[in-house]
């Protein structure tokens, strides 16, 4: 047999589709493989590169196999999908991330840590619970309106509804008893998910106070616990990214090119990038743009002449970027942050 230079892993839960290639790309040896099979085959085959797609359980497999003294490629999978030749299958797909495995100029994702994950699970988590706490919300807030009580958006006055309610208000027996006790299971709801994001919020910070990457990159106008939990979680190692523009567009805050012949043409922010960082950098950034409104930045400043000319929506996306490419200096060169709320000409 010849020898085995790149297996291209099709991952499943049950059920693994393994594709092996010499150096050259010329194909060894197609296999289908249970879960017990797959990891007892990688233990007695030798040291090879294991090309996967950065998806569910690809950190854990990556780890794993890295440990049995293989060489791990994770590859995004759009980075992937142009190599399928034709059909779409099990066998396709492992043969396609074989191929896309061995080019030279193939990026590839970095493997994290099991702590790096355990992070990127309490966000994850509390995200799901503020969303289902949003969901609560505006269920009671959609049921109570068809009975005339209506209030505004936002939490903060699921207590109005809660004093409108009191069983000390005359007309609240005119609701039907379901209403009432349909609304209390809503409050108890709310309430629950409440303490719960608090609970998690409270792992959060701690977290940070132990980190000094979280400490450091804190002192960011616009950068709280949540946002560098995030950082910590879900990027890689800053020294990967050649520059902070290359941070930037791996976030997906930079223009989405549309250039030919040479004639350069930007679109609106690419949006290709890991949304969650993202979303928080945009978040910060509108917070610090809010704050303006107590003590505006100087007209000559960089964030002075933007609000001057732009929407506040596009100059928190910009804002957002330099923050990016600023924390990616801060991390690369071990520096503090230095300057005011991001004012610098």
């Amino acid at each position: 047999m010849k020898e085995v230079s790149i297996i291209g892993v099709d991952l499943a839960k049950q059920v693994f589709q393994l594709h092996g290639a010499t150096s050259e790309g010329e194909a060894v040896f197609r296999k289908k493989l249970s879960r017990k099979q797959f990891l007892a085959f990688m233990q007695t085959h030798p040291g090879c590169i294991v090309a996967m797609e950065a998806c569910a359980t690809a950190h854990h497999w990556a780890r794993t196999l890295s440990a049995l003294g293989h060489v791990v490629r994770l590859i995004a999978p759009k980075f992937v999908k142009p190599y399928v030749k034709s059909q779409k299958n099990d066998m396709a797909d492992a043969e396609a991330i074989a191929e896309a495995g061995s080019r030279p100029t193939m990026r590839f994702v970095e493997v994290k840590t099991p702590e790096q994950q355990g992070l990127g699970m309490i966000f994850r988590l509390r995200d799901l619970l503020v969303g289902q706490r949003a969901q609560m919300i505006n269920a009671l807030r959609g049921h109570l309106a068809e009975f005339g009580l209506v209030a505004a958006k936002g939490r903060e006055n699921v207590d109005k509804l809660r004093a409108v309610l009191e069983p000390s208000q005359e007309w609240v027996d005119d609701l039907p008893p379901a209403v009432r006790y349909m609304a209390q299971l809503c409050f108890d709801q709310i309430g629950d998910l409440s303490r719960r994001i608090a609970e998690l919020d409270a792992q959060i910070a701690a977290a940070s106070r132990r980190s000094r990457f979280s400490a450091r990159v804190q002192k960011m106008p616009g950068i709280g616990p949540i946002t560098a939990m995030a950082l910590e979680a879900f990027s890689p190692p800053m020294e990967t990214f050649r520059q902070g523009r290359d941070f930037s567009a791996w976030l997906g805050l930079v223009p989405r090119q549309h250039s030919s012949g040479g004639k350069q043409r930007l679109g609106r922010t690419s949006k290709s990038g890991q949304r969650d960082i993202r979303r928080l950098l945009i978040i910060g950034a509108m917070a610090v743009i809010s704050g303006t409104k107590v003590r505006p930045p100087a007209e000559s400043s960089w964030l002075g002449r933007i609000l001057a000319r732009k929407p506040r929506m596009l100059a928190a996306i910009a804002l957002a970027n330099k923050m990016a490419r600023m924390l990616w200096a801060m991390i690369t060169k071990n520096e503090e942050f230095r300057g005011g709320p991001l004012m610098a000409n």
